[in-house]
């Protein structure tokens, strides 16, 4: 595919799932359209190879951040406070730090990288959404995004995962005699 194809392809890919996903909202009054979204569909149409665009990825990788962001409220006793953006507190400080810790080590012990995940516990840490019915449609959207992904990327001929990405074999390291990570 050309650089212009790429580009184009990329564009309204990530404009039509937007589009979709934003009319999803309208009518169904949730919070489907967040933030986060727009870095996944930047990977998924733009790197729909990657095992970070990957449908297990993604789906599995913002799960990890609701857990996650939710774990940072609980632990800074935030879970009903409002947002304030303007004036963090300690503890709001806490629950993000929290939150973000959690979630990229979560990701990075299940080898589910999937970096707009940081995000999305972020979004949640920072009180943006939050209640049970928030969290839901947060999740929802994700996947939705997923699911165009796969539609998307497969009805235009892309090699794009029904689910996990082919697992990439390393190379065997050159000098044998020295330890892996």
């Amino acid at each position: 595919m050309t650089r212009i194809r790429r580009t184009v392809y990329a564009g309204l890919g990530s404009f039509g799932c937007i589009v979709f996903i934003g009319l999803c909202a309208i009518l169904s009054g949730a919070p489907l359209l967040f933030p986060s979204l727009g870095p996944t569909a930047f990977l998924v149409f733009t790197s729909p190879r990657a095992p970070a665009a990957s449908p297990r990825n993604t789906v599995l990788g913002h799960l990890a951040g609701v857990v996650a962001g939710l774990t940072g409220l609980a632990a800074t006793g935030l879970l009903s406070a409002a947002p304030d953006l303007t004036h963090p507190s300690w503890a709001r400080i806490g629950a993000a730090a929290i939150a973000l810790g959690l979630t990229c080590a979560a990701m990075a012990a299940l080898e589910i990288p999937h970096p707009p995940a940081g995000a999305t516990t972020l979004i949640i840490a920072l009180g943006l959404l939050h209640t049970a019915p928030q969290l839901a449609a947060v999740l929802v959207g994700v996947a939705l995004i997923a699911l165009l992904a796969v539609l998307i990327n497969r009805l235009f001929g892309l090699p794009y995962p029904w689910w996990r990405a082919p697992a990439v074999r390393e190379r065997p390291s050159l000098d044998r005699g020295s330890p892996g990570p």
